[in-house]
C-alpha cells in the first residue's frame, strides 16, 4: 500500500550512505569510527538488542567493541567501564544497554557518559541542549521519528500534532522535535481527559504508549500521518503496535508498520550517531 512507509526500507537506505562515508575512511587509511557497547546482566531482550547493534555496526563498518558485566556487578565496576570507555581514544560513542539490574542506579551511570560519546543522547547536558536549541546528541528513536516524518513527506511546519505519552526516551524529546519543526504539539497521557478527541484533531500523531491496538480510527483524523512506536505481542506471540493499524490504515495519508516500523530506525539512528561523533571528534 502507498501510504505505508517501511523504516526497515529507509534505514536500509541511510546505512548505504553511511557505509560510504566509512569505506571512503578505510580507503584513505584512518581511524575507523568505534561503538562500545556495555551490557550488565543477562535479560535476552537487551542479549538480543545488544547483537542486533553489533550486526548493524558491522554491516556499515562501524567498530564495536562489547563489554560484558555478570548481572551482580557493582554500580562502581559499571561506572569504572564508562570511565574506561571514555579514556579510550578509539572510541568514538558509548551505549549502555538499558534496563540495568535494578539494583544499579542508571541515572548515575548515564551521569558517568562523556556527553561528546554520548550517542543515545541520554546525559542530561545533551536533553538540556536539545531543549535550549543547542547543537548535542539526540535520543535514537526521536531522531528516527523525524526522518520517517520526511520519508513520508510530510510537511510539519504549522501542522497540529498530538504525541502519545511522555516519556523522557521518546514522547518528551519527540514533542520537542517536533516544536522545533514549528509544529503545535499537544502531548497526552494517562490523565487526559477524552484523548480520542484530542488526537482527532491531529495532522501528525505520534503514538509511543505501550499498549496494545489502543489507537483506533476513532482516534485518528482522514489524512493524517500516523508514527507507531510501540511494540507489544499478541496473545498469539505476534508483534504488534499501539496503533491498530488495520482499522486505521484506509483513512492515513501515512503510517508506520510494527514491526519493520520504527524499530529498525533507533538502531540505524545509532550508527549515524556514532559516525557523527567520530567525525567531530576528528576535526
Amino acid at each position: 500500500m502507498e501510504n505505508v512507509y517501511y523504516g526497515s526500507t529507509l534505514a536500509s537506505e541511510i546505512r548505504e550512505g553511511l557505509k560510504e562515508r566509512v569505506d571512503k575512511l578505510i580507503a584513505q587509511e584512518k581511524r575507523i569510527p568505534c561503538l562500545a557497547v556495555i551490557l550488565v546482566g543477562n535479560n535476552p531482550a537487551s542479549l538480543s538488542y545488544v547483537k542486533g547493534k553489533e550486526k548493524a555496526c558491522a554491516s556499515v563498518g562501524i567498530v564495536s567493541k562489547h563489554f560484558h558485566l555478570e548481572e551482580d556487578a557493582s554500580q562502581e565496576e559499571v561506572e569504572e567501564l564508562i570511565e574506561k570507555c571514555n579514556e579510550d581514544a578509539e572510541v568514538d560513542g558509548i551505549l549502555v544497554q538499558l534496563p540495568l539490574p535494578n539494583h544499579l542506579d542508571e541515572t548515575s551511570a548515564l551521569l558517568k557518559i562523556d556527553p561528546k560519546k554520548d550517542v543515545d543522547g541520554l546525559h542530561p547536558l545533551n536533553v538540556g541542549n536539545l531543549y535550549s536549541g543547542q547543537p548535542g546528541f539526540i535520543p535514537c528513536t526521536p531522531l528516527g521519528v523525524m526522518e520517517l516524518l520526511k520519508y513520508m513527506n510530510c510537511e510539519i511546519d504549522g501542522k497540529k500534532a498530538v504525541v502519545i505519552g511522555r516519556s523522557n526516551l521518546v514522547g518528551a524529546p519527540v514533542a520537542r522535535l517536533l516544536q522545533n519543526e514549528n509544529a503545535t504539539v499537544t502531548v497526552c497521557h494517562s490523565h487526559t481527559k477524552d484523548i480520542a478527541s484530542v488526537c482527532k484533531d491531529a495532522d501528525i500523531l505520534v503514538v509511543a504508549m505501550g499498549k496494545e491496538k489502543f489507537v483506533t480510527r476513532n482516534f485518528v483524523k482522514e489524512g493524517a500521518y500516523v508514527i507507531d512506536v510501540g511494540i507489544n505481542r499478541t496473545e498469539e506471540g505476534k508483534l504488534c503496535g499501539d496503533v491498530d493499524f488495520d482499522d486505521v490504515v484506509d483513512i492515513v495519508k501515512g503510517i508506520t508498520p510494527v514491526p519493520k516500523g520504527v524499530g529498525p530506525m533507533t538502531i540505524c539512528m545509532l550508527l549515524s550517531n556514532t559516525l557523527r561523533a567520530y567525525e567531530e571528534r576528528e576535526k
